[in-house]
């Protein structure tokens, strides 16, 4: 979607939610060092018959904001929430989440050698307002073209079944890699920082001081 004007500074600092049960997300998040909560969505995340990745990845990240707001306490205080999903997408198709050791084995040998996307959509979703600022952030991932018994070897080693694509990249996983092409380098772990920081300034979200 296209920028949205600034916001003007707020009155007092919101109440801040992750709408993730992504472990992943909340260590990133814990980066920024602001407080916020954590509330797991509880929707169904299967693509839409002929969506695209993105759609996918957009429509979800806004789903999951959108289903913990509507769980917050009725005349509660002004609250934003972020909601975020993954897509990888390889030879025009989506990949999930492995789920066991031989499907991640399978995603691996398929993609050994390839170029993959993965899509990592951002919504911040603002309670009072109900207006949700949404962006995709693209990251291209080249395997390395490894053996069958190293790849085996590192999926023992790190387990990553709960991963689009099965490699993290934040572990041991970036030895499986080639090259990573993005400009958001948080991105591929789940949730784009430099997205996220830029719509909660534009939103008037006090990063660094204490709001007024």
């Amino acid at each position: 979607m296209q920028d949205s004007p600034p916001n003007p500074p707020l009155a007092r600092q919101p109440a801040l939610v992750l709408a993730s049960s992504s472990r992943y997300r909340r260590e990133l998040l814990e980066r920024l060092r602001i407080p916020f909560e954590v509330a797991v969505p509880a929707l169904d995340e299967t693509p839409l018959a002929g969506e695209t990745p993105e759609a996918t990845a957009l429509r979800l990240a806004e789903a999951k904001a959108r289903a913990v707001a509507q769980g917050l306490p009725a005349g509660d205080s002004r609250t934003l929430v972020i909601g975020s999903d993954q897509v990888a997408t390889f030879d025009g198709r989506q990949i999930g989440k492995p789920g066991t050791h031989e499907r991640a084995l399978a995603q691996l040998q398929a993609m050994r050698g390839r170029e993959v996307s993965f899509h990592s959509a951002l919504c911040l979703l603002d309670s009072a307002t109900g207006r949700a600022d949404t962006v995709d952030v693209v990251t291209k991932v080249r395997f390395r073209s490894l053996s069958d018994a190293q790849l085996d070897a590192y999926l023992h080693a790190e387990r990553p079944y709960d991963v689009a694509g099965s490699a993290k990249s934040e572990g041991l996983g970036i030895a499986l890699l080639e090259a990573i092409e993005s400009d958001d380098p948080t991105a591929l772990v789940g949730l784009p920082l430099i997205a996220l920081t830029r719509i909660l300034l534009a939103a008037g979200y006090p990063l660094w001081e204490k709001a007024p």
